[in-house]
């Protein structure tokens, strides 16, 4: 196939957004998106996320044809998530790829989700060859790219940074409308007084679960002498922000990099940008970030992953075309850098 024109259909359902993108090349046709919200103090449990992504997938696939003026006809490849995620909501998704790709009779790729942020971050911003910090709500990892792998250099050994934001919007009972995370990102904004919180950093890696316990365990306690919830957001922020910078900076100076980019969901958060810009202005180091567009989970992401590791000839066999749960950011070979 000509490499000079790709028209990928990307399909993104690994958690509670289910995502359709449309890329020609590297512009972006279409990629609307619908997110499963539930009511103030729960989570998303993976079958009924999984429901959510069924009733929508078909509409968005022919919302996102419409948006790009496309027809089946057009499109040259189908790519998916398929891993990591929450196991229901991820094969929710790969069946309708499957049946995509054999109706319109079109290759299928399988993509890794972590890369598919990466790659959509480093498309968007212009990042060269940036030190990453993959923020989510599946997902912390401070990463570097390296002969044909994205190494880890760092990451959570328990809970990823925004699950600790959810559950602890979840305590406050704060809705999960537009998300968690930004509800607690505004709260913050109007907190004045700082309460210590553990700080754990153990090497180059982080730890959120003991945080949160210890604040679960003592918030009735501060909001009755003191404190708002606006001041425990903004302590919680403060403190997890300043573990992910301190671990981001120590893999800056060990790769000799000038280039931070943040990427995954929480990398929206202003308060996260602001810190993390200030270390790189210390550096003389520049920092790159998306808005919510393309930080949050889509299927734009997915798809130019895809045209990526299609114009590096990889396509997935039919019956290869599974989803993993735990699927490693450096068990891919990145055969499309140098």
């Amino acid at each position: 196939m000509d490499k000079t024109m790709v028209v990928c259909l990307g399909m993104e359902g690994s958690a509670n957004k289910i995502g359709i993108g449309i890329m020609k090349n590297n512009v972006v046709l279409a990629n609307p998106r619908k997110t499963y919200v539930t009511p103030p103090g729960e989570g998303f449990q993976p079958s009924q996320t999984a429901r959510h992504h069924q009733s929508h997938v078909v509409d968005l696939v022919q919302t996102a044809l419409e948006e790009a003026k496309l027809s089946p006809e057009d499109v040259d490849m189908i790519a998916y998530t398929k891993g990591p995620g929450m196991g229901a909501p991820l094969v929710s998704v790969a069946i309708v790829a499957r049946t995509l790709s054999q109706l319109w009779k079109v290759p299928i790729v399988g993509v890794n989700h972590c890369i598919g942020h990466i790659e959509m971050a480093r498309l968007i911003t212009g990042a060269k060859n940036p030190t990453v910090l993959y923020v989510s709500g599946g997902n912390t990892q401070v990463i570097a790219y390296l002969e044909r792998r994205y190494r880890i250099f760092g990451e959570t050994i328990d809970i990823a940074v925004g699950n600790c934001l959810d559950r602890f919007a979840r305590i406050l009972k704060l809705p999960n409308d537009p998300s968690p995370g930004y509800n607690i990102e505004q709260l913050a904004k109007r907190g004045t007084k700082f309460v210590e919180l553990p700080y754990i950093v153990k090497g180059m890696d982080v730890s959120f679960s003991g945080l949160l316990t210890y604040l679960e365990e003592r918030v009735a306690k501060l909001l009755k002498s003191g404190y708002t919830q606006e001041d425990l957001c903004f302590s919680l922020q403060e403190t997890i922000f300043a573990m992910l910078v301190e671990t981001t900076e120590r893999a800056m100076a060990h790769c000799g990099s000038e280039e931070v980019l943040i990427c995954g969901g929480v990398g929206c958060n202003l308060r996260l940008q602001e810190m993390m810009g200030q270390m790189c202005k210390e550096r003389q180091a520049k920092l790159f970030a998306t808005d919510e567009r393309f930080c949050i989970d889509n299927g734009a992401m997915i798809a130019w992953a895809g045209i990526e590791m299609y114009n590096a000839g990889i396509t997935t066999p039919l019956e290869q075309t599974t989803c993993t749960q735990r699927y490693r950011t450096d068990e891919v070979e990145v055969l499309w850098r140098d």
